[in-house]
């Protein structure tokens, strides 16, 4: 080991053995270190790691006979399969409203681990829906039709929800700076700290949607899920209801978990260094202990309608009735509007004149 390859933790300055203190010395800012604690220092941040290795998820087979009363259906429009038991009819589809056909007996498809049944009823989606709509004044009067409302699905979006119990250490730079003044000169001084903080930290459920047809951010702004709620997967929740099959397997959305790990991570463990001027990390170790994968269905009330050759796609969280969805504007809406409140105001503007002179003249 060549001691001279260490570097000062709170300067990155080298720093060298002196005899006289028994000690390593930072020449830069004059800081001291054991060797031992050297050494402890330099194996907590040698490795910075920001992605997780995930165990792969072991797909869970159908029982015999249960795929038999289930039926998928296909747009051919936007290429969405949409599974169902055989007593539910899907005659369009969820994402883009255009109509599905059947395509046959369910195969080759992985079965659900869990479940989150739907909490909220379709009457409940709709009165929320319309209480959205009826606020925003100059949406279309199509996106508020009863017909167009009825329209609502009950969708299970899939989701891959990982686990992970993670082994981090941090390193960071932090400052304080005190100020004081005597009767020359105002004084500054600064010191820094090299600050370092290790622990396990637990993930649970971490979810991610393996939809490509439903739009990330959606699905984002419809969380949380209460997980804790999630039973194993039957297929009795899917009488009424349609589910999306997973478009993008866990390999593929494991980037997603490790990026939503890894930033509630620092986050969490950033949160523990308090009371300097200034913290900036400069070493960061995030590494997997363990891992679960479980493949999971989701609530959520979905309406699709287009309006002058756009489609629009409305979401509702099945079990919270938290809501998301862009809606448009009616311009010819927004010009009776602009017309109104002007003539209402010319009308004020006028009446007040009159009075002004009327007044006046008294």
């Amino acid at each position: 080991m060549n001691l001279t390859e260490y570097k000062c933790p709170n300067c990155d300055g080298a720093v060298a053995f002196d005899a006289s203190l028994q000690l390593m010395k930072c020449p830069f800012c004059d800081s001291e270190f054991d060797v031992a604690e050297l050494e402890r220092l330099k194996a907590s941040i040698s490795s910075e790691n920001t992605e997780v290795e995930w165990a792969t998820h072991e797909d869970t087979q159908w029982a015999a006979g249960e795929e038999e009363g289930i039926r998928i259906y296909s747009c051919n429009t936007c290429a969405g399969e949409i599974i169902t038991e055989e007593n539910t009819a899907a005659a369009s589809c969820p994402y883009c409203g255009n109509p599905v056909i059947m395509k046959g007996q369910l195969s080759g498809s992985a079965k659900p681990d869990l479940v989150i049944p739907f909490k909220l009823d379709k009457n409940a989606a709709i009165a929320s829906f319309k209480n959205h709509m009826n606020s925003k004044k100059l949406v279309p009067k199509c996106f508020k039709s009863n017909k167009r409302l009825a329209e609502i699905k009950g969708l299970y979006v899939p989701f891959w929800l990982y686990d992970a119990d993670i082994d981090a250490n941090m390193r960071y730079k932090a400052t304080t700076v005190r100020v004081w003044s005597d009767s020359r000169f105002v004084n500054t001084e600064t010191k820094t700290f090299c600050v370092i903080r290790q622990g396990e930290i637990a993930f649970d459920k971490v979810p991610v949607d393996a939809s490509e047809k439903m739009p990330d951010d959606y699905m984002e702004s419809l969380e949380p899920f209460d997980i804790s709620q999630a039973v194993d997967f039957q297929t009795a929740y899917l009488s009424g209801y349609l589910a999306d099959k997973f478009d993008f397997c866990e390999k593929h959305c494991i980037t997603r978990a490790n990026e939503r790990i890894r930033a509630s991570t620092e986050a969490a463990f950033r949160k523990t260094v308090s009371g300097y001027a200034s913290v900036i990390p400069e070493h960061r170790g995030v590494f997997l202990r363990k891992s679960v994968v479980k493949y999971a269905l989701l609530p959520v009330w979905v309406m699709s309608t287009s309006w002058r050759g756009k489609n629009f796609l409305f979401a509702m969280n099945g079990q919270t009735g938290k809501f998301v969805g862009d809606l448009p504007t009616d311009w010819g809406i927004f010009l009776k509007w602009f017309f109104i409140l002007t003539a209402i105001f010319t009308v004020v503007l006028f009446t007040l004149s009159i009075f002004a002179i009327i007044w006046g003249v008294l």
